[in-house]
């Protein structure tokens, strides 16, 4: 019993701090050991230097190049201005009159490119100024259209996003980053139409109040069409990477001879093909932003250097889940959770949701219910692909309550507080997807659609 205290206490304590504002670098190697320490599982040193460090160090190990390659390719797609064309060009066709759906899918389309969630925040806030100025929407509905686009679908459900997280169950599940398309394509579909009718509808409602965009010092950017790319070349580097990462899982990585070259080295690796895919479209953008890149050397380190915190911070993360997993509590936990009598992907989508909002982080707790229940699930006869898109759909539920690093980020860059934001936001990116989820689950148990 003290040992689900002490556990329970820790996560508490993380959140609490987490919200506060300190560093997650700090507070999950501390309360590794705090957490082995009250437990008495292990000593509280070789919770640091044992669990902790291995599962850290392996989970940079496996998932560096694609941080690096993410954060690199969406530096190119800031800074060269690409990024800010593709959100022009669609705000433009839409209208002001649809201001919420044109932040949105702008949003959505450049995460789903592949661009870093955090970049694309920065990139199209400046848009969404001036559109939610221009229509008179109030701003504490921002985050939350921004959050749809970018921290929901097109990261968890979307078959295909070359976002990290939908790489992250290939190798645990010998799956692709297309798997289950036909119920990631619905659930992503329920996200999205009923988002933009929450956000159409809250807006309504505010603007019947006389409600407006609100007295903010905001300057709105002037978009130079001389100085930006064409909105097509900025996409070419985005279809790109569907492409090449479409061709390597469907014919290099079902080559026999690639396969055979491959075997004495562990085999094939489910990284490969986002990896690949993003090497080819950062040289691409090199080429075909040469004359907006000033200093290209200078671009790619900051780049790379971009990478580091997102990566050393989900480590982490999961690296304290390292520890969670080693306590006599957790089994206990797992044990239950497994017990439950109920439909197998209910089981998936519980842990792993719970693991979300333990970490608030997606990734993180993804991480650390692939480690701990990969096999177990994998045992019960469950189709992989759906096991993994059930797994990120759930991380995408209660990743982002109030402690996640996103949602801290996101309200800051809007200037909104959690008071006036954080409602919508966790109505769009809670409730909203574990609905969908649910609904997906029911329909596979019925249908047996994958």
């Amino acid at each position: 019993m003290l040992g689900i205290f002490s556990l329970v206490f820790s996560i508490v304590i993380l959140i609490f701090f987490s919200f506060k504002g300190i560093s997650i670098l700090i507070l999950a190697p501390l309360l590794s050991m705090g957490l082995a320490y009250f437990t008495g599982d292990l000593p509280a040193l070789y919770a640091l230097t044992g669990p902790f460090m291995k599962v850290t160090a392996s989970y940079i190990g496996a998932y560096f190049p694609i941080f690096l390659g993410g954060a690199i390719f969406g530096k190119i797609m800031g800074d060269s201005g690409a990024a800010k064309s593709i959100s022009h060009f669609i705000s433009k066709k839409l209208g002001k009159n649809r201001a919420i759906l044109a932040v949105v899918l702008a949003t959505s389309l450049l995460t789903y490119g592949g661009v870093s969630l955090f970049v694309v925040v920065f990139a199209v806030y400046p848009l969404a100024v001036a559109l939610f100025q221009e229509a008179d929407i109030p701003k504490k509905l921002m985050p939350a259209a921004i959050a749809l686009g970018a921290f929901t679908f097109t990261m968890t459900a979307l078959p295909g996003s070359p976002q990290y997280l939908n790489s992250m169950p290939t190798n645990y599940l010998s799956t692709n980053i297309y798997a289950a398309p036909i119920l990631g394509t619905i659930a992503a579909l329920i996200i999205l139409v009923c988002g933009v009718l929450w956000l159409e509808f809250s807006s309504k409602k505010a603007k019947a109040k006389g409600e407006g965009y609100g007295n903010y010092d905001d300057k709105v950017q002037d978009f130079d069409s001389t100085s930006i790319p064409h909105p097509f070349i900025s996409t070419l580097p985005i279809i790109v990477i569907f492409i090449v990462n479409w061709l390597v899982i469907n014919i290099l990585f079902k080559s026999e001879s690639f396969i055979d070259k491959f075997k004495q080295y562990g085999g094939l690796d489910g990284n490969w093909p986002v990896t690949i895919a993003l090497m080819l479209a950062i040289i691409l953008s090199l080429i075909l932003f040469k004359k907006q890149i000033k200093s290209p050397l200078s671009l790619l380190e900051r780049g790379a250097e971009s990478s580091l915190s997102p990566i050393f911070n989900t480590a982490v993360i999961v690296g304290f889940g390292g520890v969670v997993k080693a306590t006599l509590a957790f089994e206990l936990i797992k044990e239950e959770v497994l017990a439950l009598n109920i439909p197998g992907l209910y089981k998936v989508a519980i842990s792993t949701s719970l693991m979300a909002g333990v970490t608030g982080s997606s990734s993180g707790g993804t991480g650390i219910a692939l480690e701990a229940l990969a096999k177990p699930f994998l045992e019960m006869g469950l189709s992989p692909e759906v096991i993994h898109r059930t797994m990120l759909i759930a991380a995408g539920g209660l990743d982002s309550l109030p402690h996640c690093g996103a949602v801290i980020t996101l309200l800051a860059v809007c200037g909104i507080t959690h008071k006036d934001g954080y409602k919508d936001i966790g109505i769009l990116t809670v409730l909203i997807p574990i609905a969908a989820l649910l609904f997906i689950i029911v329909l596979h148990n019925i249908t047996g659609l994958v």
